[in-house]
């Protein structure tokens, strides 16, 4: 008798305004139903990975926003359970990247009530009371991989690594024989980087970029 393949246990790290982080949590959820792993997923924070670099006003105004969201969804997980960061993250991701809209509170509310969550959650909006437990569950990330990457972040069997960064997010097979891949040079020792230079945008094509939550 075959002995069936191992069980990955799977940490992803995100921010909600990431298009790259949107698409790589898309790509893995797929990746769940064609091997056998389970995804856990943490918020990270653009606005304390840029808090202290010189980037531009409009770029940093946009990440504003994003600690505004990322205080919702952290409210969400503090109340309701960390099971719920992969239904919330796709209600918001799915309206702020394949829809393409504004990331205003209307947009987190209709979220919220999509996974039948409460709407005084959007309290946390204007509210610092939760910063640092988002700057906790961003550092934590960090800690696995270094400072020197952004979101996404995924850690898995004590191998950490930024990314993949893809467009469209793979399906079915496809899917799966990327994520064998990243697995296989994420965990060869000595091993921290391979890159080149991308020449797309991030592309939200329905019939490549699945919708569900797991």
């Amino acid at each position: 008798m075959t002995a069936a393949p191992e069980r990955h246990e799977v940490d992803l790290w995100f921010d909600p305004l990431c298009p790259w982080a949107w698409l790589t949590s898309r790509w893995m959820l797929e990746v769940a139903t064609v091997r056998p792993v389970d995804i856990r997923f943490h918020l990270m924070s653009l606005h304390t990975l840029n808090a202290d670099r010189d980037i531009s006003a409009e770029y940093r105004a946009k990440i504003d926003v994003g600690r505004n969201i990322g205080r919702v969804v952290m409210a969400a997980a503090k109340e309701h359970g960390d099971v719920i960061l992969a239904p919330l993250y796709t209600a918001l991701g799915r309206r702020l990247h394949n829809e393409q809209r504004p990331p205003e509170q209307a947009l987190v509310a209709e979220a919220l009530a999509e996974v039948g969550l409460p709407a005084d959650l959007l309290a946390a909006w204007d509210s610092a009371d939760l910063d640092a437990l988002v700057e906790a569950s961003h550092t934590e990330g960090q800690r696995r991989v270094g400072l020197d990457v952004g979101t996404p972040i995924i850690s898995v069997e004590g191998v950490s690594f930024f990314g993949p960064v893809v467009t469209p997010a793979p399906t079915g097979e496809a899917a799966g024989l990327l994520w064998d891949g990243v697995l296989l040079v994420a965990s060869t020792p000595g091993f921290y980087e391979l890159k080149r230079t991308r020449e797309e945008r991030p592309r939200f094509d329905v019939g490549a970029v699945p919708l569900h939550s797991g």
